[in-house]
């Protein structure tokens, strides 16, 4: 196993860590969690080096720092920094800090939490907790040790991420979702480095953009650039071995629930380091970048010339919704977030054909026959 810097907190992370958000599910409708794969793939992923184990309140309908409670008895819990997050979104007056991590502390069978997280933090999220004096509580638990290192997930766009950054002088680190297709969404990149300079840890969470960068058998135009490397990896080692190569990188979370991806993940793990790819094979992922993106059926650059619509059509979130659906042939979830995301007054079946957007576009885009063909693809059955 590879270890790594991690910003100033002195401690030497895993280059993989666990996430347990996607551990192993019993068959039938209620999926509860295979306790018994999930300990073996756990305690095996820890036997061979990996330290860093993270899960949340409400991960597995808050099962899963119960199962982890267990998994980690018969000495594996003093082998592993264990992070944990407090429920954001559950938050409605100051003693609620204090209610939840207790429960989470009993549940996770422990007296302390080496990695504590405000969990997907946004505006709307960090002005409650500053309501609340959040930090007047997590000193003391920082104080007498319940708490060994504070930190927060980001779940918002880049201004919030600075000014969250900004608004307290001794986070210890954050938690990001980064990979070679999110350069630019949410903290992105630049939030990458910002929280670097800063002396944080940085944890990266969607290294493979919810198993889309990880499929077996990627596009044609995909497959093609990947090809031309001299060194044959799997699509997933691309997407891993990438964000590895960067140095604020801390560690890379991999939600695995088979113990093929556990194996998998830990074999790349111990081929990791910062410069191992050569400028030959950065180019390379750049280029599949470009080839997932060519497959985009709409060149929307998301710059929000065409809003406000008149009639209130979110145009760029239904292009957004679309290409994805399209790029990585994820049509029934795309409709899923069509239907989930989007108000049915909002979608792109709403549009008056006014034409204002395209006067408006930039790129010069027909959007009222892009948002006919969105919404035909979108709502098919």
């Amino acid at each position: 196993m590879e270890y790594r810097h991690f910003g100033n907190t002195g401690f030497r992370p895993s280059a993989l860590g666990f996430g347990c958000m996607r551990l192993p599910q019993l068959p039938g409708e209620e999926g509860g969690i295979d306790e018994p794969e999930a300990t073996r793939m756990i305690r095996y992923a820890i036997d061979q080096g990996l330290n860093y184990i993270d899960t949340a309140w409400s991960y597995h309908g808050g099962q899963s720092e119960v199962v982890l409670g267990r998994v980690l008895q018969d000495g594996y819990r003093e082998k592993v920094a264990l992070a944990t997050k407090m429920p954001s979104w559950l938050i409605e007056k100051s003693e609620d800090f204090e209610h939840y991590f207790s429960i989470q502390l009993e549940r996770l069978q422990t007296d302390h939490i080496d990695f504590y997280l405000l969990h997907t933090l946004n505006q709307g999220h960090w002005d409650n907790y500053l309501k609340f004096n959040l930090f007047d509580w997590a000193e003391k638990q920082l104080a007498d040790g319940r708490i060994r290192h504070l930190g927060f997930s980001f779940h918002d766009e880049l201004p919030v991420f600075e000014t969250i950054l900004k608004g307290y002088d001794h986070w210890d680190f954050c938690q990001i979702q980064y990979n070679y297709m999110d350069t630019d969404y949410q903290a992105g990149e630049r939030g990458l480095k910002m929280a670097a300079e800063r002396g944080l840890g940085v944890v990266v969470m969607e290294p493979l953009k919810g198993g889309r960068l990880a499929i077996e058998k990627p596009p044609a135009p995909v497959k093609a650039v990947f090809d031309r490397a001299e060194t044959p990896r799997k699509p997933a080692e691309w997407a891993l071995q990438w964000l590895w190569n960067q140095p604020e990188v801390g560690l890379v979370l991999s939600g695995m629930s088979t113990f093929e991806q556990v194996e998998l993940n830990l074999a790349s793990a111990s081929r990791s380091g910062v410069g191992s790819l050569s400028a030959e094979e950065v180019t390379i992922i750049e280029d599949a970048r470009d080839a997932w993106e060519g497959l985009a059926p709409v060149a929307c650059t998301h710059c929000e010339y065409c809003l406000p619509c008149p009639n209130d059509v979110l145009i760029p979130k239904i292009f957004e919704i679309y290409n994805n659906s399209v790029m990585y042939d994820i049509q029934e979830r795309g409709r899923r977030s069509y239907q989930n995301q989007i108000s049915e007054g909002s979608r792109a079946d709403a549009c008056i054909e006014c034409g204002t957007c395209e006067d408006l576009c930039p790129q010069h885009l027909t959007i009222i026959d892009y948002l006919k063909d969105a919404h035909a693809y979108l709502s098919e059955r």
